[in-house]
């Protein structure tokens, strides 16, 4: 597989991948977007029109597959202690953390849920398979997650990130590996993991032996692009 950054720098980065590495002149060639953007935070209605825009900019190089950050809807708590500190008890944060994880929690999404339902709209009016980052919400416990969506606006199933990294684990509950999904698609094998989980090998593991996949996150450019 070869990921060839195809963008300009006014709109969506665009990547065309080679299946087989290229050494199959049939092979099939897929246009991807892997969206980098910021999360409007607390404000979850926003974030989905954020979302749709960059989707139908997307479709609109062309794209196939269009892939979102961690935690897009909902939000990554990078800089929010929520009352946590050195010199404060876990079980006592301050008043004004508590406001701001309700906050969070509230920003969070149902699986499934109204939300999903968008999500799954949105890929089929542009025609896009959609792998999107979530916060998501199950009673008291949130989850980081990651959605799948097909072109014909379905909603095809999640994975729950297994181990939170370092302080997540205060913030997020583990999954229970019960969703390491692998879709067969006419793009090829379709997976996810998130983040740390790439440098998991047993995890990595699990998901190859569900079918070769195709791409990754973590074989995604990097470098100079940066978040808004």
């Amino acid at each position: 597989m070869a990921l060839v950054t195809s963008g300009s720098g006014a709109g969506p980065v665009i990547n065309e991948v080679e299946m087989n590495g290229g050494a199959d002149p049939s092979a099939t060639t897929v246009r991807a977007t892997v969206v980098q953007a910021s999360t409007v935070f607390y404000d979850t209605p926003a974030t989905l029109d954020k979302a749709e825009r960059l989707i139908e900019e997307a479709a609109g190089y062309g794209s196939q597959l269009v892939v979102f950050p961690e935690a897009f809807i909902g939000g990554y708590p990078r800089g929010s202690t929520f009352g946590f500190g050195i010199s404060v008890s876990i079980a006592n944060p301050k008043d004004k953390g508590k406001e701001a994880f309700r906050r969070y929690h509230a920003a969070a999404i149902d699986v499934p849920g109204p939300e999903v339902t968008r999500l799954a709209a949105m890929a089929g009016k542009y025609k896009v398979f959609l792998v999107m980052g979530v916060i998501e919400r199950e009673g008291y416990t949130l989850y980081c997650s990651v959605l799948f969506f097909d072109p014909l606006g379905r909603y095809l199933g999640k994975h729950r990130k297994l181990m939170p990294t370092a302080l997540e684990r205060i913030i997020w509950g583990f999954g229970d590996g019960s969703t390491i999904p692998v879709y067969d698609t006419p793009l090829g094998k379709i997976g996810a993991l998130i983040c740390w989980e790439n440098k998991m090998p047993l995890l990595r593991t699990a998901l190859y032996g569900r079918g070769k996949i195709e791409s990754s996150a973590d074989k995604f450019p990097t470098g100079s692009l940066q978040y808004e």
